[in-house]
């Protein structure tokens, strides 16, 4: 069974996306957020509900929050809706 999403699940998360996958975050940011001018963007967190995100925009850092589909049920359930967000974002 995968994890539940508690403070440190989220932070894990958050460290392998800002480290590993940039371009899918400034993705969220830009086509998820309403951020479509996002120059880069950094995940801050992540909840059952949503992500919130850092984005910078003409320099300055702007939040971002980004409401999910549906309520995540665990750590595996936010892996596979980062993954299909992507996905989507690309169509």
């Amino acid at each position: 069974m995968a994890d539940p999403i508690t403070p440190e699940i989220s932070d894990r998360i958050c460290q392998h996306m800002n480290e590993d996958h940039r371009d899918a975050v400034l993705l969220y940011a830009q086509k998820f957020g309403n951020t479509p001018e996002a120059e880069s963007a950094t995940l801050a967190s992540i909840d059952p509900e949503g992500m919130n995100l850092s984005a910078i925009v003409a320099g300055k850092s702007v939040p971002v929050r980004v409401t999910f589909d549906h309520t995540l049920q665990d750590s595996e359930d936010a892996h596979q809706t980062l993954i299909a967000m992507v996905k989507q974002s690309k169509k």
